[in-house]
């Protein structure tokens, strides 16, 4: 009998901005030491309001018709709550219900030949924390807290490891080109999601969610194993 793997990605990719999503911090990229660019609204202080940073939603609309989506004439945040010590606010603002971006669609081209990679949406997020471990210690570093996302999420598409990679790296270069992100050292994260099913069938196997891959390389391992 044989099999066929299946996958999806989920792509997080941190956008070249001046500052945060909801406030004016700089964000780790401008921080000199840990916790140097946190105020009380990306710090979760009650009462403190978010003001939406109008060059994330530049970007994702850019993004988004660089990945051929209809863009939402509505579109609204959601709380998505849950704890995590990076997670000032015990919840993450993203997009659950009206996404900026649907319905996209690209090519990738391998030695397989030409495979349609279709785009369920692109969303705007903002990201958590950092915890940097030290012996027995756990440190909470919060400049990454409230620096803005988009996630690109795609449909169970990929058929192999060399059909993602090629995915990714076009998307690397557009971005980079188009100046949304540098997608370097960390600003470029993907969750992968895998299952196998029987060749021919059309249901799909159980799905395994691997994430936080930040380098082509282990997502190439994880589809290996």
């Amino acid at each position: 009998m044989n099999y066929e793997v299946v996958i999806g990605l989920e792509t997080h990719v941190e956008l070249k901005t001046e500052s945060k999503i909801f406030c004016s911090c700089g964000g780790h990229a401008a921080a000199k030491t840990p916790n140097d660019c946190v105020c009380p609204a990306c710090s979760g202080m009650p009462g403190m309001l978010p003001v939406m940073n109008k060059r994330v939603v530049e970007l994702a609309v850019l993004a988004g018709l660089m990945l051929n989506c209809e863009i939402s004439r509505y579109t609204t945040f959601d709380k998505k709550n849950y704890y995590y010590p990076d997670l000032p606010c015990a919840y993450q603002v993203t997009q659950i219900n009206h996404p900026i971006c649907t319905n996209g669609c690209v090519q990738v081209k391998t030695s397989a030949g030409v495979r349609d990679i279709h785009i369920k949406q692109i969303h705007m997020e903002e990201d958590a924390g950092k915890l940097v471990h030290s012996g027995s210690y756990s440190y909470v570093d919060f400049n990454r807290t409230s620096v803005p996302l988009i996630e690109i999420v795609t449909q169970p598409d990929f058929r192999s490891a060399e059909e993602v990679i090629t995915y990714l790296t076009n998307l690397k270069s557009m971005f980079r080109f188009s100046g949304i992100s540098e997608c370097e050292e960390g600003a470029m994260r993907c969750d992968v999601n895998i299952s196998v099913r029987e060749e021919g069938s059309q249901e799909f196997g159980v799905r395994t969610e691997i994430k936080n891959m930040s380098s082509f390389e282990a997502i190439e391992k994880a589809y290996q194993l």
